[in-house]
């Protein structure tokens, strides 16, 4: 059998951050603009980073096969979004138990079982951070919720076998929840 030819990635060299650029804090998210050199022509560029803590996306699925879901406002859009449930990992947290927490603080709904999807990078050109995505199965209502400050989120349950149209027809529209979806698809294929 023939050697692969040689990955691209393996000629991409490192950019140099030659200066750090000031820090704007808003509590969410942390941007600042450093200064970095282009390994081929040593020419500086600025390039925006934004430190974003890391997050967890939960596909939580009834024992009626139901897929649980949130409506919230989001401002970059100024709309409502249907999404999975998740959010912000707290600071030494393990991923899995920030899905069990959120799943259980925005929609009240307990899991029977836990199993990991995957974890992106959302957008590495200016993020470092991750979001991993779980898929909850035999979730159970067990309270009300308990939101954070400043979260307004309706709970609504779905058909499971509706999730293709619901991201084809526009309904699911927030990139990370259709690519929990896909890793979810990719893993039940590997299975077969």
């Amino acid at each position: 059998m023939a050697s692969a030819p040689e990955s691209p990635k393996s000629q991409v060299k490192p950019w140099p951050r030659l200066r750090r650029g000031l820090e704007h804090d808003f509590s969410v998210v942390k941007v600042r603009e450093d200064v970095v050199a282009d390994p081929r022509t040593n020419l500086e560029h600025g390039r925006v980073r934004m430190e974003c803590a890391d997050w967890v996306n939960v596909i939580a699925v009834t024992k009626q096969d139901e897929l649980v879901m949130v409506r919230q406002f989001r401002f970059g859009i100024d709309a409502a979004t249907l999404e999975v449930p998740g959010g912000v990992i707290d600071p030494g947290e393990d991923p899995a138990t920030a899905a069990v927490r959120e799943l259980e603080e925005e929609t009240g709904y307990r899991a029977g079982r836990l199993e990991p999807l995957g974890g992106v990078h959302p957008n590495p050109a200016f993020q470092g951070n991750r979001c991993f995505s779980y898929l909850a199965l035999d979730c159970e209502r067990v309270s009300d919720g308990n939101q954070d400050d400043g979260e307004d989120i309706a709970v609504e349950l779905y058909p499971r076998a509706d999730v293709p149209r619901l991201i084809l027809e526009g309904h699911i529209t927030h990139s990370l929840v259709v690519v929990a979806f896909f890793l979810e698809r990719l893993r039940a294929e590997a299975k077969r």
